[in-house]
């Protein structure tokens, strides 16, 4: 039996039930509290929506606090999809669950990451049977390029965004993964937040809200 992932949560701003979900992936070292607040910045804009944020599901091995999607101790790309390949079937199942606890369908969601979160919702998000809403990644990069052609399942829209002083992920990363991206036939919008370093600046935060805006505002039965 799988792990159980679990986190804070914010109710919809419009009230009533969830008529969309908004599911955050944290960084290393960080937790669900971390980007749960964005639901201040982003609930006008999709106030039907239910913000989720699961701790990831092992603990730091690089901190004394706070957790990790996967270890970057040892960084060669085999072991890094090692990592990912081990976690992503609890980031799966945990999104499968919150959808039928609501009564909702992947139409209705859209995943949202910030560097390891990004990596794991767009290494998990190509790869479900039916498209998720969107994709919105900050400060990542795609895992696995090279295995989109033979594994990718559904094309959900994405939008990245990337600080171009960015010390711990390569800024490099936004063009890598928007070439692969657009290889495999998805739709992919990038934004480059000039001066920002590791982090989620204004210019980053309207733009990712336009864009949960924008997928999530399909008319709902």
């Amino acid at each position: 039996m799988l792990m159980a992932l679990s986190g804070p949560s914010r109710p919809p701003l419009a009230g009533g039930e969830p008529r969309r979900l908004v599911i955050l992936l944290h960084g290393l070292g960080a937790d669900g509290n971390d980007l749960i607040g964005l639901q201040q910045y982003w609930g006008r804009l999709v106030p039907e929506a239910e913000f989720v944020s699961p701790n990831a599901p092992f603990p730091c091995d690089m901190a004394p606090y706070g957790f990790q999607w996967f270890s970057v101790q040892e960084r060669t790309p085999a072991a890094v999809l090692a990592g990912v390949r081990a976690a992503a079937p609890l980031l799966d199942a945990f999104i499968d669950d919150e959808l039928q606890k609501r009564g909702l369908d992947e139409s209705a969601a859209a995943l949202v990451g910030f560097s390891q979160g990004t990596m794991m919702a767009l290494f998990v998000g190509l790869r479900r049977a039916v498209p998720l809403a969107g994709i919105l990644g900050y400060s990542g990069r795609l895992i696995a390029a090279d295995l989109l052609a033979s594994e990718l399942r559904s094309r959900p829209p994405v939008l990245l965004v990337h600080g171009t002083e960015d010390p711990l992920v390569p800024f490099e990363s936004l063009a890598a993964a928007e070439t692969a991206l657009k290889r495999a036939s998805v739709a992919v919008g990038t934004l480059a937040c000039v001066g920002t370093g590791h982090s989620v600046d204004p210019e980053g935060l309207e733009r990712g809200g336009r864009f949960l805006s924008e997928v999530l505002s399909a008319p709902r039965p």
